[in-house]
């Protein structure tokens, strides 16, 4: 803990795991959270101005949030103190803020208080905080990786930033993962590594965005593998999933697979069979598939195969694209099966579309008809052309019903079937097919 002991930490980087020792020393180096960091971002030029007021910063593991902290504390002409809220208790946290304003009183410096995990502080150790925090004897740096807005006091919130941190995208990683390789001083550059575009592939995408997590496994793959007769170290896919403990779900997301395997995932839901109709989209989201390219489908499916039958289907699949897109992963997937099973369970009827493909056939093989003139826009053209002349405003008969002639009266596209909701839409339309023909007898 203290300004001292970070030094020293440094001074014994070889020693450290490959994650601390690739941590970011500078905004260049830094890869991921543009939308808090960018070149015109707030936190940067606050940074680079040594004019940092109490932050607080939340996110997954491994995006980089303690690097951030290292970052300010290189840059800072202010005193910078390191500690952890899982290690320390009241007694220490008052020595913290003696040291602090006997440093600002004596020598005008200003101290920086990094505390990682400080969601692990309790109500009253958070409280011993704000009047130093409210008064400026400490800016504070808070780390965690819960939602603040629920493990830490208002008060303190009220008087910090707040960034959130994402998980860090597939091309951050890549980035990180070819550095580590090609540095020689603190990566993995001495060891002459053939490693294959499917081991990377997937130590990035079992690493959910965590950076230490993609590290950690690239270094037990790296050093765990014997060197062949010319020195070099193959990392393959095997050696990647021994590496995260995870196997490989073979699915090729360009090729015959991804196609294959939506197919499948289509038919199931087609067919009603929740089950298979979960364990492909399952198989699709290990492999790293887009959830929203899943959410996609379910919607088609809703509407080509469930249809007239359950109307909601639609709405439901419509709704959990949006969600899937607000939420993402790794929750989507709840979305995503309970959209899933919803259209595979639901009753099936694709007379939608049949109705619009028989329509479409009339157009392109058969006579192209004109609107009728009762049925043309009334607006402009009423008087001189006579436009909406006959008319009859359905609203103002009984039943809000009247039999007149909508252009295609020879023509019967739609044919609705018996299942589910349609089935009452097919008695409502046989009622009124049945009045026409009466009324044509009399």
């Amino acid at each position: 803990m203290g300004q001292t002991s970070f030094f020293e930490q440094a001074a014994s980087q070889k020693n450290k795991p490959l994650a601390a020792r690739m941590a970011p020393k500078s905004f260049e180096d830094f890869m991921g959270q543009e939308n808090i960091i960018g070149n015109d971002k707030l936190l940067k030029r606050s940074i680079e101005a040594d004019n940092l007021g109490s932050v607080i910063f939340f996110g997954p593991p491994g995006t980089g949030k303690s690097a951030l902290a290292r970052i300010i504390a290189s840059k800072t002409k202010a005193f910078f103190e390191e500690a952890n809220a899982v290690t320390i208790g009241i007694a220490d946290i008052r020595k913290i803020l003696e040291a602090a304003k006997s440093r600002s009183q004596l020598s005008g410096k200003k101290t920086i208080l990094m505390l990682d995990e400080i969601h692990h502080f309790n109500r009253s150790q958070q409280d011993a905080l704000l009047p130093d925090v409210e008064r400026g004897t400490i800016t504070l740096i808070g780390i965690t990786t819960e939602n603040p807005f629920f493990y830490v006091n208002a008060a303190i919130i009220s008087r910090s930033l707040v960034f959130e941190f994402q998980p860090l995208s597939h091309s951050a990683l890549l980035k990180i993962l070819d550095l580590a390789l090609k540095d020689s001083e603190n990566g993995l550059g001495v060891y002459k590594v053939d490693i294959s575009d499917e081991a990377k592939h997937h130590l990035i995408l079992n690493a959910n965005g965590d950076a230490r997590k993609l590290l950690n496994a690239l270094e037990i793959g790296t050093l765990s593998t014997k060197t062949n007769a010319d020195g070099t170290r193959t990392f393959d896919l095997t050696v990647a999933e021994e590496s995260m403990q995870k196997r490989a779900v073979l699915y090729d997301r360009k090729g015959d697979g991804h196609y294959d395997h939506i197919s499948a995932f289509i038919k199931s839901m087609r067919g009603t069979s929740p089950d298979s109709a979960v364990y492909w989209m399952s198989k699709m989201l290990s492999a790293g598939e887009d959830p929203r390219f899943i959410a996609r489908r379910i919607i088609i499916c809703a509407s080509e195969d469930v249809g007239m039958a359950d109307p909601r289907a639609l709405m439901f699949a419509v709704s959990a694209l949006h969600a899937v897109e607000f939420i993402g992963m790794p929750e989507a997937r709840i979305i995503l099966a309970q959209a899933a099973i919803y259209v595979a369970s639901a009753p099936k009827s694709n007379s939608a579309y049949l109705a619009v493909e028989a329509a479409l056939g009339a157009i392109k093989n058969g006579e192209v008809r004109e609107v009728p003139i009762h049925l043309k826009d009334a607006n402009l053209d009423s008087q001189q052309l006579g436009h909406g002349k006959g008319y009859l405003y359905p609203h103002d008969f009984d039943g809000h019903y009247i039999d007149q002639e909508y252009g295609a009266a020879y023509d019967e596209f739609y044919k609705p079937s018996k299942e589910g909701y349609e089935g009452r839409i097919r008695e409502k339309l046989a009622l009124l097919k049945q009045k026409r023909a009466e009324k044509k007898v009399h």
